[in-house]
């Protein structure tokens, strides 16, 4: 039984795990590597292993960082099951067709460029159709259920609280009379959270996989997010302004739209047009609707038993580029969602170019930005910004909110951490970047001293 780190190693991007045991390969994630585009091309276009001599892949959740190279893995020569939630699946269904949108478009963008200058075109990492053809390999399982992956593998998908349909995968390996329980935490949630369940915890664990996004780090708490952003509304209702928010379409915006509906709810704030201007959270939404067995008891009843927090009267789901553009000439306060998290790309930026520079507006960060992106200098507090290239001066509030974390902090990992049972004689620091990695490394040698614990490097292998 051996374990391959191919990815997210001392850094938080492209997950992928290789597990070997009785003659059987199976994949744990398979991510997209996110960094500097010659980089990224590399790694993303040659897997670091035979997609064809794979037996199976096991998935977490559907973010790209974990699964935004399946379409690869089966163009390469993969032909077993993906299995993973079921509210994974309908989201890698959305997901993975918008990445394969992004991909066509960039290589368009790119063909054009590199005929000016004489260039061959530039090809996608992978198509729609590419995408699509991927999806026939999922194979969805319920939590909490032992799945039979190949002989001498059962595989168990416990609730990991971080988006809707993610888990954590706790595998039970049998090979020539040994047996090793081997638990991957996949992206952990904060708890507490207004939709989810908390995260579980595996019990009788032998080694474990362990992310540390936030090893190093502590989020907001949560206890006064909603009455900061009712005070940062009211601010921008009484001086007429907007209130521009870049968010995920996954997660993040129906987070918000929740919290904009407690805040109704209590009257805390007027009922404001608010539109959500990208189609991939309208879908992404429409998925959230098909899933309250992701949902924790409190929001499941409001879903159950009331009017829908995704469906109020004051909101609009924008469909069409003329329907984003219209929102430019609104002249009243209003509440705009758009993707991307970070302003990086898609609508958020036309958004940002026609209302930056007005004083009477509002700009909400509600996720934590890359360095180097539109998103961190405003959060940074720059008085000047580049959008499609021109200068822009941010004469609009620019307000940060970082409580809204879909990962656990590095409190709440060592909280988790401690309630995880078994022998625990293997660790594996995973998914952080080297600093957050190796520090909490650290951390978790006081807390289980018994266990060697290891921050692996890429193409490191591991005897179970």
């Amino acid at each position: 039984m051996k374990l391959t780190f191919l990815g997210a190693t001392r850094t938080t991007t492209g997950s992928k795990y290789l597990l070997e045991a009785n003659g059987k390969r199976i994949l744990i994630e398979c991510g997209m590597y996110q960094g500097h585009r010659t980089e990224s091309i590399e790694r993303n276009s040659k897997l670091p292993f035979d997609s064809a001599r794979l037996d199976a892949m096991l998935l977490s959740h559907a973010h790209i960082d974990h699964s935004g190279l399946i379409p690869v893995l089966c163009k390469s020569g993969f032909r077993g099951n993906i299995y993973c939630t079921d509210g994974t699946a309908d989201l890698c269904r959305i997901m993975l067709l918008d990445s394969a949108h992004i991909q066509e478009q960039d290589a368009a963008y790119l063909t054009r460029r590199n005929a000016k200058k004489g260039l061959p075109p530039a090809q996608p990492l992978y198509t729609q159709a590419d995408a699509q053809a991927s999806l026939d390999h999922f194979a969805p399982v319920a939590y909490n259920q032992p799945t039979t992956i190949v002989e001498g593998v059962k595989a168990t998908w416990l609730d990991a609280g971080h988006i809707l349909g993610s888990a954590m995968i706790v595998m039970d390996l049998e090979e020539a009379g040994r047996k090793v329980r081997l638990a991957f935490s996949g992206d952990l949630g904060r708890g507490h959270n207004d939709l989810l369940r908390d995260p579980d915890h595996p019990r009788d664990a032998d080694y474990l996989m362990i992310e540390s996004t936030y090893g190093t780090r502590e989020h907001e708490s949560l206890a006064d997010v909603n009455d900061r952003i009712c005070a940062i509304i009211r601010r921008a209702v009484e001086r007429n302004g907007k209130i521009i928010i870049p968010s995920f379409a996954v997660g993040r915006t129906q987070q918000l739209l929740y919290t904009l509906y407690e805040l109704v709810q209590s009257r805390c704030i007027p009922k404001l047009p608010t539109f959500v201007d990208s189609p991939l959270s309208l879908q992404a939404t429409e998925v959230f609707r098909r899933h309250p067995e992701c949902f924790n008891k409190n929001f499941h009843d409001v879903m159950m038993n009331r009017e829908s927090p995704f469906s109020m009267h004051s909101i609009t789901y924008i469909q069409s580029v003329e329907e984003s553009k219209a929102l430019n000439n609104i002249r009243e306060p209003c509440i705009i969602m758009s993707a991307s998290g970070m302003a990086e790309a898609g609508r958020i930026r036309h958004h940002l170019k026609n209302n930056i520079e007005d004083e009477r507006n509002t700009i909400l960060i509600v996720g934590w930005c890359a360095p180097h992106t539109l998103g961190s200098h405003l959060a940074s507090g720059h008085k000047e910004v580049n959008i499609f290239g021109e200068p822009y001066k941010v004469r609009a509030t620019v307000e940060t909110i970082n409580a809204f974390s879909g990962h656990a902090d590095k409190n709440e990992l060592r909280a988790w951490v401690e309630q995880v049972t078994g022998s625990l004689r293997g660790i594996f620091v995973i998914h952080g970047d080297e600093a957050p990695a190796l520090t909490f490394a650290d951390a978790l040698r006081a807390l289980r001293p018994n266990a060697v614990v290891r921050a692996p490097e890429f193409s490191d292998s591991e005897d179970l």
